[in-house]
């Protein structure tokens, strides 16, 4: 049985298949196929949108959920990573991990006998992405000749959509402040599969003729370290910025947002704003992950 660990693991039909029973899985939310399944969800991070979609997904089709959250255990604190997979897969069918390590996450994975979906690391986090990418095939039929914006920090988020980019050979125009870069080793497997992946520190450069603008928090959750808000403040997306993306373009943020941070109250609220679409889509792209890991 397969993991779901990071997108660049998938194959290009891979991924579009599961953007397709995703929206079947939007339209159909009949069949059991978890039945007696039992699914251990270790979340070392908060969680709102990722758990309960999660939850209400494996209850929807059947199964039984069961949750570890921080304060109850950290991967390879009070026990190895090892013996908690090795444990774990003796109780449960799958295990789903929101944790900060990518590294232990990776660990996990190569140790446990039964599937494991990257909920979210500090490195990556594909069940995002796949859901937004079923937000932009409903939006926008197709991803072929679309131009996709990122605009601000270069985080976990970012890098899966990389990771998308290099499969499914969409544009994508990187927009970060000077001194802000993805992870090179990414940017240069993209590349090597897909061409039209650019970085640049001009927000209205990277705005013109978008189809997709996204954002996401300046910083992630759990980051301490010195932050420069004021590196970022030009890289807000507003009415401005929206103005010179293509008429029907949309807009698209994980959630949580901070209101006129990343994003202006009044584009977060506006007509071309998919972000409660998109929040829902996690409900369905959770569920055709969890049936690319089981079959």
């Amino acid at each position: 049985m397969p993991n779901f660990i990071d997108l660049k693991d998938l194959k290009k039909d891979q991924l579009i298949d599961l953007i397709s029973l995703s929206l079947k899985w939007k339209n159909n939310n009949c069949a059991q196929f978890m039945k007696d399944k039992n699914v251990v969800l270790i979340f070392e991070k908060p969680s709102l949108r990722t758990r309960i979609s999660f939850e209400v997904g494996i209850n929807q089709l059947g199964g039984n959920s069961y949750l570890l959250n921080e304060k109850e255990m950290q991967l390879g604190e009070r026990e190895t990573v090892e013996d908690t997979a090795r444990v774990l897969e003796r109780y449960a069918d799958m295990v789903i991990i929101r944790c900060f390590g990518h590294d232990q996450l990776i660990k996990y994975a190569n140790i446990s006998e039964v599937p494991v979906i990257n909920a979210l690391t500090d490195f990556s986090h594909p069940c995002q992405v796949v859901a937004d990418l079923i937000t932009i095939k409903e939006h926008l039929k197709d991803f072929e000749n679309k131009k996709i914006t990122w605009f601000g920090d270069c985080n976990n988020v970012l890098q899966s959509w990389i990771e998308a980019s290099g499969l499914l050979n969409f544009e994508l125009n990187i927009a970060c402040p000077e001194g802000v870069k993805p992870d090179a080793k990414t940017i240069s497997w993209a590349l090597e599969r897909n061409n039209n992946i650019s970085i640049t520190h001009n927000p209205q450069e990277a705005a013109e003729g978008a189809n997709c603008i996204i954002t996401d928090t300046w910083r992630s959750m759990g980051d301490k370290s010195p932050f420069p808000e004021d590196q970022f403040i030009p890289f807000q997306v507003n009415k401005k910025i929206m103005e010179l993306a293509d008429k029907n373009a949309i807009f698209m943020h994980c959630l949580p947002a901070y209101r006129n941070k990343e994003v202006s109250s009044e584009v977060l609220e506006g007509s071309q704003s998919v972000v409660f679409d998109e929040a829902e889509n996690r409900l369905h792209a959770q569920k055709a992950i969890m049936q690319f890991c089981l079959k």
